[in-house]
């Protein structure tokens, strides 16, 4: 991590710690002990062994099915569609936003490196992850920003309570994560509380494709055994609405959403 970038960081941090950690590549604020058991699905996300496949294969592989590939968007398209609902710029334009974006639950940075691309030279991109296997692996595979590109730096940090200052950031993302979060609620409360008022948010999370009372039991069933949450077709978007975001808008796939809104 430059030393500039992390002292930008340190700059949005609530409470900023005295000697801060930066000596695996990130900002460590969670230490060796600094979070509770994860959930079976959680510890599968933290294992060695996930981040070595997940870009290559775990993601193309199980989020484009699950957006219902051939038909569906590619990881490519996707990153595409992020940037624009999130008010960046495509690769190679000329004018690029010296935005703060963040990448909430940003595992090993493939989200992180496609939002920079959007970003320009004064801007910040900040993916935080509890896992360090998964930052580990983000750190390897960021190259070191040229002199037009935007920072990029990575952070150890809670998703669900998020470290940042109030209205950090123009910009926030969490993609394929929160269904992963004991709580998903009080994490998209913290992350309508980083943002900026004009600020976007989009979310890709889970989606039940079926509304039926015995679906919602099995969801619940699934949730409980095994940490993962499936939300309804209304879930996600009804409570952006009820934290104020407008301009609200979805793309739904077989079993993955798209949720994006307005601060």
């Amino acid at each position: 991590m430059r030393s500039s970038s992390a002292e930008r960081v340190l700059g949005l941090l609530r409470e900023p710690p005295a000697e801060p950690d930066v000596a695996a590549g990130y900002l460590d604020l969670l230490g060796p002990s600094g979070r509770p058991s994860p959930s079976p699905v959680q510890s599968v996300m933290e294992s060695a062994f996930l981040p070595q496949i997940y870009e290559r294969v775990w993601r193309p592989v199980g989020f484009n099915l699950a957006k219902g590939w051939p038909i569906g968007p590619d990881t490519a398209t996707e990153h595409a569609m992020t940037r624009d609902w999130l008010g960046l710029s495509q690769p190679g334009d000329a004018a690029r936003p010296p935005a703060a974006v963040l990448d909430v639950a940003c595992g090993p940075g493939n989200v992180t490196r496609a939002l920079a691309e959007g970003v320009g030279p004064d801007g910040l991109v900040t993916g935080l992850d509890a896992s360090e296997t998964m930052l580990a692996r983000a750190v390897a595979d960021t190259p070191v920003p040229g002199p037009g590109d935007a920072d990029v730096c990575y952070v150890r940090g809670d998703a669900v309570d998020l470290p940042f200052e109030d209205a950090s950031f123009d910009a926030v993302c969490c993609f394929g994560a929160m269904y992963l979060f004991d709580d998903p609620w009080a994490a998209l409360d913290g992350m309508a509380r980083v943002l900026r008022r004009g600020g976007r948010l989009t979310i890709l999370t889970s989606r039940r494709p079926i509304p039926l009372r015995t679906a919602r039991i099995g969801g619940e069933l699934i949730r409980r055994a095994t940490g993962y949450t499936v939300f309804g077709d209304r879930e996600v978007t009804r409570a952006l609405a009820d934290r104020g975001f407008t301009g609200i808008r979805q793309h739904r796939y077989p079993l993955m959403q798209v949720v994006g809104g307005r601060r």
